[in-house]
């Protein structure tokens, strides 16, 4: 487990990615995304992540210009839609992103949901394996540091990791106490993969249960720390969200205190809470757009 804010998570080729990411989902384009970035580059996040589907990738490039810090000591995560499947949309949905951000290269660039037999069964495999394909060659000119996927599990790596010759390097999927997948988080660590946790203050849902309130109370931290904390000791990387400077801040300092080996065990025992509701096998990827979380944090 990172020790503090600057350590990393190391992928399989070596690549380091800052411990805590900041989140762009749902941060509307123009004035909001661009300050927000900026301010949490400012406040020492070096870890940024966004999507072609958030639709805020320019406003992101906007911030991280501004804030003045160096782009090589950014780490820029962003996703690929589904829009965009197959081997040449795939290359040209990269350009487009590098574009819109403004910068030279992408950090890490995952397939932001999965193509499903339940919505392609002839052919999802294939299609997944085309899009892969303009990833690896995207990644072999230089214009992506780190390949990795979104909201995958079993059914869809194993054909994945069959058919591509740069094999994924993390999987980002929702993660947060009530809602763990703990079964895919740890299949993901045995092919060598880094999870990423989206959502892991659970979309805000979380945050006025009594259980994590009172170890809360009991660690002297808030709620969110408590959240951010717990990802961390599962050893998965937290990409909390805030529009509000005193809460970027305050979501990072969670390296002073440790939960006890029976709170986790109190959090990882925790009825499901927050969940989205969200499966590759029966969510239409398409439909996920608009959606906003109950309660901004």
């Amino acid at each position: 487990m990172i020790k503090n804010f600057n350590d990393t998570f190391t992928l399989n080729n070596g690549v380091k990615v800052p411990g805590i990411g900041y989140g762009t989902w749902q941060t509307p384009d123009g004035d909001v995304t661009r300050n927000c970035v900026r301010e949490a580059l400012l406040a020492g996040y070096r870890h940024i992540d966004t999507a072609s589907a958030y639709g805020n990738e320019a406003s992101v490039g906007a911030g991280i210009r501004e804030s003045g810090v160096k782009r090589e000591d950014i780490f820029v995560t962003t996703k690929h839609w589904v829009v965009d499947r197959g081997y040449e949309k795939t290359i040209k949905a990269v350009e487009t992103s590098l574009e819109l951000l403004g910068l030279d290269y992408i950090d890490l660039y995952l397939i932001h949901w999965p193509c499903v037999a339940r919505t392609n069964p002839n052919d999802w495999r294939q299609i997944n394996a085309d899009t892969w394909r303009g990833f690896e060659k995207m990644y072999k000119e230089g214009k992506i540091r780190a390949l990795g996927v979104s909201n995958f599990r079993k059914p869809q790596l194993d054909p994945l990791f069959e058919d591509a010759e740069i094999k994924p390097a993390v999987n980002q999927v929702e993660f947060h106490p009530g809602y763990t997948q703990m079964e895919n988080v740890e299949y993901c660590k045995s092919l060598g993969m880094v999870i990423e946790a989206w959502s892991p203050l659970g979309s805000g849902a979380v945050l006025a249960d009594p259980l994590l309130c009172g170890i809360a109370e009991k660690y002297g931290k808030s709620t969110a720390q408590v959240c951010v904390r717990y990802v961390l000791q599962h050893d998965v990387l937290p990409l909390p969200k805030s529009t509000k400077p005193e809460r970027m801040k305050s979501n990072s300092e969670v390296f002073d205190f440790e939960i006890s080996e029976e709170d986790m065990k109190l959090i990882d025992s925790m009825p499901e809470t927050g969940f989205t509701g969200w499966l590759p096998q029966d969510a239409p990827a398409d439909a996920l757009v608009g959606w906003r979380p109950p309660e901004e944090q």
